[in-house]
């Protein structure tokens, strides 16, 4: 009872005082709560497959395509294509008016003609100086016979006479043998210069060297074309022909990734001319840089049967380079690269931050592989690595990056 009487004098006497005294006495019986510990977005380190991939720009060509001169001089009398026009092997495309080589051709039969009566003549010529021979050599033969049984029988003379007769008979069916072997090569030498203005009239028609495209007419009919042969005149093509059935995907290749390029590997190709995505294979490549812009040229041969791609339109493609099966990968952006340092940022069990230095392998279009010094199931920082410090406490919130093929998918929605 007494206290209270004292207290309450205390508060009568000074209630300004007692005011001041209160926050204090109150202040005595509170704590200060703790900051909160940061959140910080977390994966976890997991195995799988990776793939180093390549993404380039490439662009279609015809597989062939050639510009056709014709081999002789002549006016166009008849051409039956033009651009667009599709065209099989040894088709007919254009035929030049060539008179002097009907003249041509005409005077070279002729020769052979004639060559093949100088054989006939000659072997005639044989027969007869071989008829002759014989019936001298065996009248020869017989005054021979009875000079030696019977000497003095038949006049030396008269057997001397009949001796150069038969040589001379003899030297008669070889010059007639000479003849006709002369005849017989003048005869391959006709036959030669026919087959020559022959196939030169044969070039009076423009043929088409493969199954392609017309894409260029470069002649109407009447036009004057000149021989293709010659170097002194600049002679002008009739057509332009492309295989466009088959077509060349050209990719230019970066230096740093020329050795991860072999034949066999495999492309994906979009078009987005008309929306096709396809796969392919590396036929060949070319084994050499461009000093201009330090790219290797890849290929892909794609079949285009019904046309449907055109020689020049553009394609997306990614190539494949490298894969590794069952290996210990994260996020690209859970890596940081400063320098000479690539380390990421673990939070261990009592959620604190731990600085681990790494070995980096394949690195794909959205995820690393880690070579050393990471476990998994360890979680790491996903991104803003600069706002944590090494010993922090975090609340760690465990999330799934989007990948590359999801975010691109986000940004067309």
């Amino acid at each position: 009872m007494q206290m209270h009487l004292i207290v309450g004098k205390i508060f009568r006497a000074a209630p300004f005082a007692s005011l001041a005294l209160l926050p204090a006495l109150l202040g005595c019986n509170t704590r200060e709560k703790p900051a909160a510990a940061p959140t910080a977005l977390v994966v976890t380190a997991t195995r799988g497959n990776i793939t180093n991939t390549l993404q380039v720009a490439g662009q279609f060509q015809a597989y062939q395509e050639v510009d056709l001169h014709a081999k002789v001089s002549g006016y166009i009398r008849w051409i039956g294509v033009d651009i667009g026009d599709r065209v099989k092997l040894n088709q007919r495309l254009a035929v030049l008016e060539v008179p002097e080589l009907d003249a041509q051709l005409q005077g070279a039969q002729a020769q052979v003609r004639h060559s093949n009566a100088e054989i006939t003549r000659a072997q005639n010529d044989v027969k007869q100086y071989e008829s002759t021979y014989v019936a001298l050599h065996a009248a020869y033969q017989r005054l021979s016979q009875a000079a030696s049984m019977q000497p003095g029988l038949v006049a030396q003379q008269e057997l001397d006479d009949a001796l150069a007769k038969d040589q001379a008979a003899a030297a008669q069916v070889n010059a007639a043998k000479s003849a006709l072997d002369a005849a017989v090569q003048q005869a391959g030498v006709s036959q030669a210069d026919n087959t020559r203005v022959k196939t030169l009239q044969s070039y009076s028609n423009i043929l088409a060297p493969f199954n392609g495209v017309i894409t260029m007419r470069y002649a109407d009919t009447g036009s004057l074309i000149q021989a293709g042969t010659s170097s002194a005149t600049q002679s002008m093509p009739v057509v332009r022909v492309a295989q466009s059935d088959l077509l060349r995907l050209r990719m230019p290749v970066p230096e740093s990734d020329v050795p991860y390029i072999m034949q066999g590997g495999s492309v994906l190709i979009h078009v987005d001319a008309n929306g096709r995505t396809f796969t392919g294979h590396i036929v060949r490549f070319t084994r050499a840089l461009d000093s201009s812009t330090r790219t290797m040229l890849a290929e892909v041969d794609v079949p285009n049967q019904d046309l449907s791609l055109s020689p020049g339109m553009y394609a997306e493609t990614t190539l494949q380079l490298q894969q590794h099966d069952n290996t210990l990968s994260v996020p690209s952006q859970a890596v940081v690269q400063n320098g000479t340092s690539t380390y990421v940022l673990v939070v261990d069990a009592q959620n604190k931050i731990i600085r681990q230095d790494v070995t980096l392998g394949i690195q794909a279009a959205d995820r690393i592989e880690i070579l050393t010094c990471l476990s998994p199931d360890q979680r790491v920082i996903l991104s803003g690595q600069s706002n944590y410090q090494v010993g922090q406490i975090v609340r760690p919130v465990i999330t799934v990056p989007l990948t590359a093929k999801d975010a691109e998918q986000g940004g067309s929605n």
